[in-house]
């Protein structure tokens, strides 16, 4: 299944909505922040792949910012659809490189050249030709060990069970022939009756509330 998400941030503190805010609940010392929504938010089910993408547009452009979007497969244009213009996947990569490159350089200059120097030849000991080698091996490992990990912190994975899986429709079709969107209630531009109105007009096979449990 493949799965696009739109999340923007807010940045202050009162921009969450009226109909969500959290309230702490204490239960014999202990306390946790429950959410006040009565749902996560408002599935709706496409059966045509051009439809979901029309739809993700339409809903971005009425200004909505946690938006979900799932398909069997990947779609084009739909990640364009919801917002998505460049990644933070290469910059991590790139980080991951260079810590690597010098971290590998530097290793192999500590030990050659400061704790066990050996005078081979009368060659210098930091001598970096020899280096080359494990320097870009440790460049490609640390690289690919970033892009995994990025990859996964920034779909917030790994994610043991979500919401929409409470939605058997979902559960039994979004990795087979169904597409779907869904609109966060904690969406600041989230409303129960013009978020449901907005997604009847983009004429859905059904819509579904997702419940949190």
């Amino acid at each position: 299944m493949h799965r696009l998400r739109r999340t923007v941030r807010q940045s202050r503190p009162d921009a969450i909505q009226e109909n969500f805010n959290p309230s702490i609940v204490r239960i014999q010392g202990f306390q946790a922040v429950v959410p006040l929504q009565p749902y996560f938010g408002l599935l709706a089910e496409f059966t045509e792949p051009e439809d979901l993408v029309a739809a993700a547009r339409t809903v971005h452009e009425q200004g909505y910012v946690r938006v979900e979007a799932y398909s069997p497969y990947p779609v084009e244009g739909l990640s364009e659809s919801l917002g998505f213009t460049r990644s933070r996947l290469p910059l991590l990569v790139l980080i991951g490189a260079f810590l690597g490159g010098i971290g590998g350089y530097c290793l192999q200059y500590w030990v050659a050249a400061v704790e066990y120097p050996l005078n081979i030849g009368g060659r210098p000991l930091n001598s970096w030709p020899a280096f080359i080698p494990i320097t870009f091996e440790c460049t490609i490992l640390v690289a690919a060990l970033f892009a995994v990990l990025g990859m996964l912190a920034l779909n917030g994975l790994p994610q043991p069970h979500h919401p929409l899986f409470n939605v058997p429709e979902f559960a039994n079709y979004a990795s087979t022939d169904r597409f779907f969107l869904v609109i966060r209630a904690d969406d600041p531009q989230f409303h129960e009756t013009r978020t449901r109105e907005l997604l009847e007009s983009l004429k859905p096979m059904a819509i579904y509330e997702v419940p949190w449990v």
